[in-house]
């Protein structure tokens, strides 16, 4: 298929990785359920204009996001919903496109929620200078922003410096997997919010309160922010709601 082999060249990837993408996004929208057998790769090869290398290697590479089991002669099988890895960064950038959008915002908030606030008070706790100082590169990043990507790039990093400054090297690599669920989502509230530099000052309260090792008040700061993400997105979901509504009344 002329379009993917172009789309794989266009995004610099190799062709099987946009094959696994293409057909994890099909499976991630249901239109090959859980349990389901999936075409041959004689199929694929047909479907596609692939070779059978570039279809074996899709074929790894959705088996160990666990979206799909394969098995000698008998095939290729979607595997329960359950087993899909969520937090690898393609399915994440697969389930952001394919989902709900606002379903996919409410179970990462709730993750941040978890996660974020004692995050920031460990940060304000056992942060390092050069760790601080990445914080503040970031903010700085976000100060300075003239575009909303410049900021969505800096406001990741500046979450990311903060799970890095909180001194558990388990939380580590839980960041750089959430990574694309993060960016997702600021890229949406930027884009939903009036004036997306009104979310200056709360990033400024959990960075000022890490670099005075108040692990209360980065707590109650990073608490403050995730209320503030939730009234973006909950005044974006009852938008949504009113022009689906307006739609049908048409």
């Amino acid at each position: 298929m002329r379009k993917l082999k172009k789309a794989a060249r266009a995004r610099g990837e190799r062709l099987h990785h946009s094959l696994a993408q293409d057909i994890g996004a099909r499976i991630l929208k249901g239109e090959f359920a859980p349990g389901a057998l999936l075409p041959n790769e004689a199929e694929w090869c047909d479907a596609y204009g692939v070779s059978r290398t570039a279809v074996r290697e899709a074929i790894k590479m959705l088996a160990a996001k666990g979206l799909i089991v394969s098995r000698p002669k008998i095939g290729s099988r979607v595997q329960p919903r359950d087993s899909w890895n969520l937090l690898d960064r393609d399915v994440l950038a697969w389930y952001w496109a394919t989902s709900d959008q606002h379903r996919f915002l409410a179970n990462v908030q709730e993750m941040r929620e978890i996660l974020e606030p004692e995050v920031a008070a460990l940060a304000a706790l056992n942060h390092t200078a050069p760790q601080l100082a990445e914080i503040d590169a970031a903010y700085r990043g976000m100060l300075d922003a003239a575009t909303v990507g410049d900021w969505n790039t800096n406001d990741v990093k500046f979450h990311l410096a903060i799970l890095g400054a909180a001194g558990n090297e388990l939380l580590v690599p839980l960041g750089f997997l959430i990574e694309s669920a993060l960016s997702n989502m600021f890229a949406f509230t930027a884009t939903h919010n009036a004036d997306m530099r009104k979310a200056l000052p709360l990033h400024e309260a959990i960075l000022n309160a890490i670099r005075r090792r108040n692990a209360v008040a980065a707590r109650r700061a990073a608490r403050i922010l995730l209320a503030d993400t939730n009234t973006v997105i909950g005044r974006s979901r009852r938008s949504a709601a009113r022009t689906a509504k307006a739609g049908r009344k048409r």
